[in-house]
């Protein structure tokens, strides 16, 4: 079994796969911090992870073995619903109840869009069949399993080739019984199949909810079992041994066990290492409300820190094209009801393809040129624009090549790609046809941070920015103007700082406890739930290393006026069972409801679900103010190129630096500043120094007329 001591002090890797490079920084015991960006290898996702690996081993002069822990975020999950390839999955659902799946909440994310399609449900209804079984809203069985009936339907739908059975029996979140004893029977008599339980997935009320969260889980198992087993198998060819811990989506850490069994929780893997760092990193400069933007090569995403700490939403909605999250908008995709960091995402990154609609409208998105062919100045043979090309017209990006020398770009195949496919067609030149597109990216990266901040009540104007990612700090300032934003921070290994935030966060389980009584009435048998559920994040943890000195337990409530839908969760400040705390929970409550909802009510409360966080401590997580990259890493040219940052003006001479020359006299722009994994733009109105950590700062200044 994968364990990594708390205190264990030896060499670190953290690895984020993106849809054009992946990411991977490792930290030595002695405060060496080394990066490296290889192209992804989409037919093999670790491989690019190997071979990464292999360059930063040698760079920092470690052996293989040297490596005890590996903090990987992966888009295994998402790619496998994105692209529908995920296991033929056949559900076990209460008779009657077969269709839940498919009818949904009866909500659609477009009031007046009558194009608008609902998903295929991720299984048919062919593999979903009613078991004649009942469980009552008490927790009483009125009608017994039939084992007989489980035999033989699972056996029809194993000879039709189904590999993975999602049980989502009605009330089990009360009483588990009929699911516990399905599961047994399925593993016991068909061992080839793969079975997720609903009691064990999201033990939670809302029927519909807990089944397309549990099936989820059911169509992406086998596919993140697979890609785990591959990849410790080829970490192993080559030496490394290292505990394997994989990202969460709520921005904790999971032990390969867990995310072997219950994947839907790193969907959001990737994204949610990023916003973990950033956090610290505003922490560390005294900034606790932070907007955070992350452009990649496909997608830019956005999500925002309060009072120091990260936004998390307890559901979401995966789709593909555009993701933005509201409270308002239902429908669009498949519901995880799982504790995520609330993030809204767009179809706008550096590979993406620009083109013009039938309408003659310029558009950027959603469509990516991904790793390979990559942008048209990768010389692949995609003549197609990307916003990396138009980048490369307008000078922003070195013209002989990027990631640090590595990788050699022609910006003559861009210029033609501009030209051919959205100047012409719009009587454009080339360096006004690349503004058009980057200013399209820029407008559609802007719709994202409103939708965690304009939308949740948030204005943008009264926070800071980190921008991070290949393109994050190449496109910020611009992106910030739109929103009205002063202060942008693009961090130290802001090219690769999702993989430094994985990093730097905690190992974190989630366990849940549906109640479901009116509060007044929860007493010492809801502390005998907290108790249990303490009792299983200990375990968990201690079964991955974490001694129990070294975890930390804390608890929320779900909370609801009676006969109401939807809870708020407030943190739980004393034990169950102790006095006063009842009464807590419900001042704590009504003080959010007015905070979220304008008005509060002195209704009966409903207690829904007691929920347990689990942390797992370790002092030997990434320090930013400590830790030092790699010098080879952080060069860059000296020297002056034309940038044009006005369609209208002439291109003009602007400085180019290094970002390991910056220092905290304040240089004013324009600006270019280099280093291996990013590029960081500073416009005319604008000046920028690095801080104490080593965080390049831009001020904004007031535009001139």
């Amino acid at each position: 079994m994968d364990t990594v001591l708390a205190s264990n002090p030896g060499v670190r890797v953290g690895c984020d796969i993106g849809g054009t490079f992946t990411d991977i920084v490792l930290a030595t015991p002695d405060g060496r911090i080394f990066v490296n960006k290889t192209s992804t290898t989409p037919d093999n996702l670790g491989q690019a992870i190997v071979q990464g690996l292999e360059a930063l081993i040698e760079q920092a002069g470690v052996q293989p073995g040297d490596i005890t822990e590996i903090v990987h975020g992966t888009t295994t999950a998402s790619n496998t619903i994105l692209q529908k390839v995920g296991a033929k999955t056949g559900v076990l659902a209460t008779e009657g109840f077969r269709d839940v799946l498919e009818i949904g909440r009866i909500r659609t994310p477009t009031m007046f869009d009558l194009a608008w399609r609902k998903p295929d449900p991720l299984v048919p209804r062919r593999y979903r069949r009613g078991i004649h079984e009942r469980i009552d809203a008490r927790g009483e069985i009125v009608t017994a399993l039939d084992e007989q009936e489980i035999r033989t339907v699972v056996a029809e739908l194993a000879a039709e080739g189904v590999e993975s059975i999602a049980i989502c029996f009605l009330n089990s979140y009360i009483n588990p019984d009929h699911e516990i004893a399905a599961k047994r029977l399925i593993e016991a008599e068909f061992p080839q199949l793969l079975v997720s339980a609903s009691c064990d997935v999201l033990p939670e009320i809302k029927e519909y909810e807990r089944t397309s969260t549990t099936v989820v889980n059911a169509y992406i198992l086998p596919a993140m079992r697979t890609y785990l087993a591959r990849l410790r198998t080829d970490l192993a060819a080559m030496g490394v041994k290292a505990s394997l811990q994989v990202m969460a989506s709520n921005g904790g850490m999971m032990g390969v066990a867990s995310a072997s069994e219950k994947p839907v929780f790193a969907v959001a893997s990737g994204p949610a290492g990023g916003v973990a760092g950033a956090a610290l990193i505003g922490a560390l400069g005294n900034e606790h409300e932070l907007i955070v933007f992350d452009m990649g090569g496909t997608t830019a995403k956005a999500s925002i820190v309060t009072d120091g700490t990260p936004s998390l939403t307890t559901e979401y909605e995966f789709r593909d094209g555009i993701s933005a999250p509201s409270r308002f908008v239902k429908g669009g995709g498949y519901v995880l009801k799982v504790p995520a960091i609330d993030i809204a995402e767009v179809g706008a990154g550096g590979g993406s393809i620009a083109s013009i609609d039938s309408g003659g409208l310029l558009c950027v998105g959603p469509e990516s040129a991904g790793a390979y062919p990559g942008p048209a100045c990768y010389g692949n043979g995609n003549d197609r624009p990307t916003v990396t090309d138009a980048n490369m017209v307008l000078g922003y990006l070195n013209p002989r090549a990027l990631a640090g020398g590595s990788l050699k770009v022609q910006p003559r195949l861009s210029k033609a790609a501009v030209l051919k496919h959205v100047g012409q067609p719009l009587g454009l030149d080339a360096i006004r046809a690349a503004h058009g597109m980057r200013r399209v990216a820029n407008v559609n990266m802007a719709r994202a941070i409103r939708a965690v901040t304009i939308e949740r009540g948030r204005d943008p104007r009264d926070m800071t920015m980190i921008a991070f990612g290949g393109g994050g700090p190449l496109h910020a300032v611009e992106v910030a103007r739109l929103l009205g934003v002063r202060r942008v921070i693009a961090p130290i290994m802001a090219g690769v700082f999702c993989s430094a935030g994985m990093l730097s966060a905690d190992a974190e389980h989630n366990f849940v406890k549906a109640i479901l009584r009116p509060l007044e009435q929860c007493d010492g048998a809801v502390q005998a739930a907290v108790e249990k559920l303490r009792a299983q994040g200990l375990e968990v943890l201690q079964s991955e290393g974490y001694p129990a000195h070294s975890v930390d337990i804390t608890a929320m409530a779900d909370l609801r006026y009676l006969g109401q839908s939807s809870e708020l969760t407030v943190p739980v400040t004393g034990a169950f069972g102790q006095a006063g705390t009842l009464e807590a929970l419900g001042r704590d409550f009504n003080a959010l409801y007015e905070r979220t909802f304008g008005y509060s009510s002195d209704e009966t409360l409903e207690l829904v679900n007691v929920r347990v966080f689990a942390y797992g401590r370790s002092d030997q997580r990434l320090n930013f103010r400590t830790s030092g990259v790699d010098t080879s890493a952080l060069r860059g040219e000296t020297g002056e190129r034309l940038v044009s940052f006005d369609p209208e003006g002439e291109p003009c001479l602007t400085r180019l630096l290094p970002r390991s020359a910056m220092t905290s006299q304040a240089v004013d722009g324009p600006l270019i500043i280099e280093s291996y994994d990013t590029t960081i733009v500073v416009p005319p109105d604008a000046r920028a120094w690095a801080d104490p950590t080593g965080n390049i700062v831009i001020e904004l200044l007031p535009e001139t007329a």
